[in-house]
């Protein structure tokens, strides 16, 4: 199975879904970029749920012009594989550099998430 995301990426993804437990108001960048290569999919994760750390939240995007912010599952995004059978993948070059709910009115002004 693909590992979708890092070690590091990991621990601070759980950071950002401890942090978001205690305040409300938390508007973390995003930690990773996932993507299918042609499918037009993408998620911009910010944390994971400490208390079930199969579940991550963030921007999420199918590529059918309605992207939302919610929680997807991480074992689903492992299997889940695009039009030619390719796998969800991780985009290397993708640095955060505003706050998930910028990225998340630009993407509902776009109709796709854009990053």
């Amino acid at each position: 199975m693909t590992k979708l995301i890092t070690d590091e990426q990991r621990a601070q993804l759980l950071a950002n879904g401890r942090d978001s437990i205690e305040n409300p108001h938390f508007d973390p960048l995003p930690v990773v970029k996932l993507f299918t290569p042609n499918a037009g999919a993408t998620w911009l994760l910010t944390e994971i749920d400490p208390d079930d750390q199969d579940i991550a939240f963030g921007l999420c995007d199918l590529g059918q012009g309605f992207p939302e912010l919610g929680y997807v599952s991480l074992t689903e995004l492992e299997g889940l594989r695009g039009r030619w059978g390719l796998p969800i993948e991780h985009d290397l070059y993708f640095v955060a550099d505003k706050p998930l709910s910028a990225y998340a009115r630009e993407a509902r002004l776009a109709g796709r998430v854009v990053a």
